[in-house]
């Protein structure tokens, strides 16, 4: 065998006792690992919305490691990472008349409006989880052209885990 060979079999071994030590992990490790800020927050925009809790967790988790302040260099803002654009979008259909750039930094105005944005892409896709994801990450003139960056593919999956592993370490999220 090849010293490449060795390499890779070290490499597919190593990832495989990742995968299974990550889905075998207790709950309270799991709940340390990921933990879950703004549970009241979460849990009452996911049940307005009809969100399964675990994945609006897992969303924000991807997003912003549940870090209200967070602001990334496309200019997307707190937990959600709504850029101003958008939210001021989802401000005027749910009735907000007085916008602020400086609202999205609030944990409850952030997950309302991402929350809504989310069931809005639910509906958009026929409950397409996958999809939802996908323009929520990349855009929906993306989505609705069929391009997917492997970077949004990436971004789907890991929300996808992420939602599994919120039900398995915070029992109460599950659906």
């Amino acid at each position: 065998m090849t010293r490449v060979g060795i390499v890779v079999g070290l490499v597919l071994a190593a990832a495989a006792t990742l995968g299974y030590v990550h889905s075998t992990e207790p709950d309270w490790y799991a709940r340390m690992r990921y933990p879950l800020r703004y549970e009241e927050i979460v849990r009452g925009h996911a049940r307005n919305y009809e969100l399964e809790p675990a994945l609006l967790a897992a969303v924000i988790y991807q997003e912003s490691r549940f870090n209200a302040r967070a602001k990334s260099e496309s200019g997307a803002i707190g937990l959600m990472q709504l850029l101003p654009g958008t939210a001021k979008g989802i401000a005027v259909r749910t009735g907000g008349s007085r916008f602020q750039v400086a609202d999205l930094y609030d944990p409850e105005i952030n997950v309302r409006y991402g929350s809504w944005y989310l069931r809005h892409l639910l509906d958009k896709y026929d409950d397409d989880v996958n999809k939802a994801l996908a323009a929520y990450n990349g855009g929906q003139g993306n989505v609705d052209r069929g391009v997917q960056y492997d970077e949004t593919r990436a971004y789907v999956e890991r929300v996808l885990e992420l939602r599994g592993t919120y039900e398995r370490a915070y029992p109460e999220l599950r659906s």
